[in-house]
């Protein structure tokens, strides 16, 4: 049986520490949505420029690349078991670059999914581009698809019509890098804002609905999804990024603290449109228990 790395005292934020691929099948669950931030497998001993100083593009070994046969590989194994721990309704969500985003897509065809949109994330503050060869490197790729081609997923066209200044939502956001205040429990390399997860979040999801994010990481998609009210289970091979996590989590559950990190998510008109919606967002019921090993043993979060 599965032995989680936290659970938090609330019920509704797990981490679980190992590889995906081998602990996603080792339960039986059904998730609303899914947001991966899987290797972009870029770390190739490049340079790049962070707060004015030259740093190195390196990440760690799960970065570096082994060839094309191995990336596509992996990318087909952690696609797989997503997609089996999805609901039939359910939606994906995969951020990259180009190393790594064309492999995904094609991934996702061949496993039969149906991709919604492929979203720019538009940085407002990247960092320059050292070579002065090619133009700025100043997006990223977040890749939405849904479990089936038929069967009809959950889309939140008016909230996000609603923060757009009535205008439909473009596939184009313009949304801020991490700001400071979202790293007060130590640094993840790869990090995501706040504003990025929360948006995807409340397009694809409604209230108490469950999370997974197979590469959590520092965690932003299960902070994004307690801050909304919603649950999370998050897996990492790190202890140190589990760390991270749990500190996070632990971090907001001060009210002060909770209250005053939705207030600062970029990507609404102003502070209090937010904390508005999701007074009078309609919840949705959930009456699965979370299980954690192949005899369904239950492990109620």
């Amino acid at each position: 049986m599965i032995i989680p790395f936290f659970k938090s005292k609330d019920q509704n934020f797990t981490l679980l520490q190992g590889d995906c691929i081998e602990l996603l099948k080792q339960f039986n669950f059904k998730f609303d949505m899914i947001f991966a931030d899987p290797p972009y497998f870029l770390s190739n001993d490049g340079i790049s420029i962070q707060n004015g100083r030259p740093v190195s593009v390196n990440k760690g070994e799960w970065d570096r690349s082994k060839g094309y046969d191995f990336v596509n590989n992996f990318n087909y194994q952690w696609l797989k078991e997503c997609r089996d721990k999805l609901k039939e309704s359910g939606t994906i969500w995969i951020s990259g670059t180009f190393h790594n985003i064309f492999s995904i897509a094609q991934m996702l065809n061949e496993l039969e999914f149906k991709i919604l949109n492929v979203v720019t994330w538009v940085k407002t503050n990247p960092p320059p581009n050292l070579a002065c060869r090619c133009f700025t490197h100043s997006s990223e790729v977040i890749i939405w698809a849904r479990k089936n081609k038929k069967v009809p997923h959950y889309y939140n066209y008016e909230l996000m019509k609603e923060i757009n200044d009535g205008k439909q939502m473009k596939d184009v956001w313009n949304l801020p890098a991490i700001a400071q205040w979202e790293k007060s429990c130590g640094k993840h390399p790869t990090q995501k804002p706040l504003g990025v997860l929360s948006r995807i979040i409340l397009a694809s999801t409604q209230q108490n609905a469950w999370i997974l994010d197979p590469f959590t990481g520092s965690s932003t998609t299960g902070i994004a999804a307690n801050l909304l009210n919603r649950n999370f289970l998050g897996i990492d091979k790190k202890i140190e990024f589990l760390e991270i996590s749990k500190q996070r989590k632990r971090e907001i559950e001060n009210i002060r603290v909770f209250n005053d990190y939705k207030k600062k998510i970029q990507g609404f008109k102003d502070n209090k449109q937010l904390t508005e919606y999701l007074l009078f967002e309609p919840p949705i019921q959930y009456g699965q228990i979370l299980t954690f090993d192949k005899q369904f043993k239950p492990y109620t979060l």
